[in-house]
């Protein structure tokens, strides 16, 4: 039996208590013998109040072992209470992994369990955690970073994938991946993963942008000539050219080939597709063309970012 503790503190944000949900269909998939034990702590112990206004039962700190800590986050960064950081100070030793989701790694580095190592956090507060923290490696585009026995995540969704990936490494990928379909996801998306995505960046005002966004992403493998785009948003090229620049700040080719590549990407973490493959059906028409792109957009060749993905 692996014992999971889950730490919240007053006003936490309680979307983060859906990582449960992945330990709780994980024993259900282990053929019927119960793999976790989930406790939540705090540090004294009984109803703690979430950011939604109903509290949690929770146990107060002490001196058992857990196989896993998780130190859930919040939606604000709040002074952590010194009882947890000593807490994580004390605990950490004797513990097999510990983990944050969101500004939970705040805790982590206050802790300093995070020093010289490689961690992330949501986007919007990345920054101030690298000023406040400058001695972590933050990396602000990531879903989750597992470096050594430190698992770190980004916003609260992302928490769900840590878990995911916490269950694989217990349990192996067929387990894992039966967890993520009883969640209705639909894949564990990889640790590597970008926090963003190109249809929130590109933030269209009108409906007509919109549906040739969405025509372009249903049709990527075809030629998408402005011609194209234009007529699915029903405007004459010119002036579709024209608007599409004004609301996403691209040209529609820009905005097409980051489509592309964020399709590619997605494709080499879902799966062993070869590099002709990914290419083909992302639009690309050939490697070549493709790894430009990728350049362009990660400064790496894809192949650099597969072999990641694998790894």
């Amino acid at each position: 039996m692996k014992n999971i503790g889950i730490i919240v503190y007053p006003e936490f944000q309680v979307l983060g208590l859906a990582i449960c949900a992945a330990f709780e269909c994980a024993n259900h998939q282990a053929g019927g013998e119960a793999v976790y034990a989930i406790s939540l702590l705090s540090e004294h112990g009984g109803p703690v109040p979430s950011s939604a206004g109903f509290g949690v039962e929770t146990t107060a700190f002490d001196e058992r072992q857990f196989d896993t800590l998780i130190v859930l986050g919040d939606t604000i960064i709040r002074s952590m209470p010194p009882a947890l950081v000593d807490y994580l100070r004390h605990a950490h030793p004797g513990t097999r992994r510990v983990c944050s989701v969101c500004t939970g790694s705040f805790a982590l580095a206050e802790a300093g369990l995070l020093d010289g190592r490689r961690a992330t956090t949501h986007w919007f507060h990345a920054k101030q955690f690298q000023q406040a923290y400058p001695r972590v490696r933050v990396e602000d585009d990531r879903i989750f970073i597992n470096d050594g026995e430190v698992w770190t995540s980004a916003g609260m969704s992302a928490g769900v994938d840590l878990a995911l990936a916490l269950v694989e490494k217990d349990l192996g990928g067929e387990i894992a991946r039966k967890v993520a379909k009883q969640l209705v996801l639909y894949h564990r998306r990889a640790g590597g993963q970008s926090q963003f995505s190109v249809m929130q960046e590109l933030e269209p005002k009108t409906d007509r942008i919109q549906a040739a966004l969405t025509y372009a992403k249903q049709n990527l493998k075809s030629d998408l000539s402005v011609d194209d785009l234009a007529y699915a948003a029903n405007l004459s090229p010119r002036q579709f050219s024209r608007v599409f620049h004004a609301e996403t700040g691209q040209s529609p080719a820009k905005a097409i080939e980051n489509l592309r590549v964020e399709s590619a990407r997605l494709m080499m973490e879902a799966g062993r597709h070869s590099m002709d493959a990914v290419a083909t059906s992302t639009g690309f028409g050939d490697r070549e063309r493709m790894r430009r792109a990728f350049l362009r957009a990660f400064g790496q060749p894809p192949q650099v970012i597969q072999r990641a993905n694998r790894a």
